[in-house]
């Protein structure tokens, strides 16, 4: 069903409770964990996509949380505003990207999710209740990355601020001059990130920082050329012929790291976040203490180079600041993230495995919308407060409304 309306969802969910029915809120299915699978009740998000308050005293937007994260952005540039960072896609919803920890990279500035200012949401109880850092602030700890354990979310306030521009400086550096200079990266530059071509030196930089103008948008056949024909097309065609013979993949991942060339730009935020991402894949990323990520990735590609697997797919970079999140990634600690892919098809069970026992190895905390083998127990061990997200989650749902088998792995109970 597609509920309208906060009071619509908590009818459905007294509903199905008194039915003994479990109730899960879908988003647009971009995560690889069956995080909003279940045999009960699914709500649809697409009718709770409204704006709902623009507040520009207090510099914050209230919308609905079947809102995609596309139009969030196109209408509040159209408003004069921003969001202070962002992913690098912009498909999901507003909650399930915020549900599930979506981040982009930054040296001050966190996931989204660390940008909420409120919450609306609905309990196991059928209850419409809101939280902040002052009303309920041991829920808003909590249910800003709550997995749909806590409740459906159906309304989402962002705190924003005037729209900006972002310069974007790309060029390719070496592995080694990467991870030599890795702390220096990111310490100049207010969001940094690189992807690392296994088998192969070659490495992608992106460096981000704003502007005062003017804008200076890529001419639109370049931006053709390098997004659509290069990182997508030809990609795709060069990751099914991996597929296909895969002795070609270390040939083919050199001529990938060396296609892309230098350029800069300047845009509209949002515009230089995010990058059209059309190519399919399955995708694990761990988040590390900021300090293992250098030994972390040169693990990795030792790893890779004795192991024999075939990558044809980038290693991605990025980085976050510490945040007060309960069940985020970069919760308590300054963290870097490591994102390994496979090309949609193509075997991946062990190269994630390995890729899986170094990160484990480093206190890695897998990301809750990408593949991992995880359970509560190991989870708990990198998590300060597991224990207060799950005591709460005993509180709110005691008989497991909002639950799955997903939620039983990585959570308990």
């Amino acid at each position: 069903m597609a509920p309208a309306s906060a009071e619509e969802v908590a009818d459905a969910v007294r509903r199905a409770a008194g039915e003994g029915l479990r109730v899960k809120a879908a988003g647009t299915g971009h995560s690889f964990t069956p995080a909003a699978a279940t045999d009960g009740v699914l709500l649809l998000p697409h009718r709770l996509d409204a704006v709902h308050r623009v507040d520009l005293e207090a510099m914050t937007v209230t919308v609905g949380s079947g809102m995609p994260l596309k139009r969030l952005n196109a209408g509040l540039a159209s408003l004069g505003l921003a969001l202070t960072n962002m992913g690098d896609i912009m498909e999901q919803t507003v909650a399930g990207a915020t549900s599930t920890g979506t981040h982009g990279t930054g040296r001050d500035s966190a996931s989204v999710s660390a940008q909420i200012e409120a919450l609306e949401m609905v309990t196991a109880d059928g209850s419409v209740v809101r939280c902040s850092a002052v009303e309920r602030p041991d829920l808003f700890a909590a249910a800003r990355i709550g997995l749909g354990a806590l409740g459906v979310v159906t309304a989402v306030t962002f705190r924003v601020e005037p729209a900006f521009l972002l310069h974007a400086r790309e060029e390719p550096m070496t592995f080694d001059e990467v991870t030599d200079g890795f702390d220096r990266l990111v310490a100049e530059n207010e969001h940094f990130e690189f992807y690392w071509f296994p088998h192969t030196e070659n490495c992608v930089t992106k460096r981000n920082n704003r502007s005062p103008g003017p804008a200076a948008p890529l001419p639109r056949l370049r931006g053709w050329v390098d997004d659509e024909l290069l990182s997508n097309g030809a990609f795709r065609a060069a990751c099914a012929l991996g597929r296909a013979a895969p002795s070609s993949v270390p040939a083919v991942a050199g001529l990938a790291g060396r296609a892309l060339s230098a350029r800069s730009y300047t845009d509209t935020s949002y515009k230089v976040f995010t990058s059209p991402r059309r190519v399919r894949f399955v995708e694990m990323e761990y988040a590390l203490p900021r300090e293992a990520a250098v030994p972390a990735l040169r693990e990795l590609k030792g790893m890779i180079d004795r192991s024999g697997h075939l990558v044809s797919f980038p290693v991605e970079v990025r980085t976050a600041p510490a945040d007060d999140i309960c069940l985020s990634t970069a919760s308590g600690r300054d963290s870097v993230y490591i994102a390994v892919h496979m090309y949609r098809g193509t075997p991946h069970q062990e190269y994630f495995g390995d890729v899986e026992d170094i990160m484990t190895a480093h206190l890695g905390r897998p990301h809750w919308g990408k593949l991992h083998s995880r359970d509560a127990a190991q989870l708990e061990a990198v998590y300060p407060r597991f224990g207060e997200f799950t005591a709460l989650r005993d509180r709110l749902d005691p008989q497991r409304v909002f639950g799955n088998d997903y939620l039983r792995r990585v959570l308990g109970g």
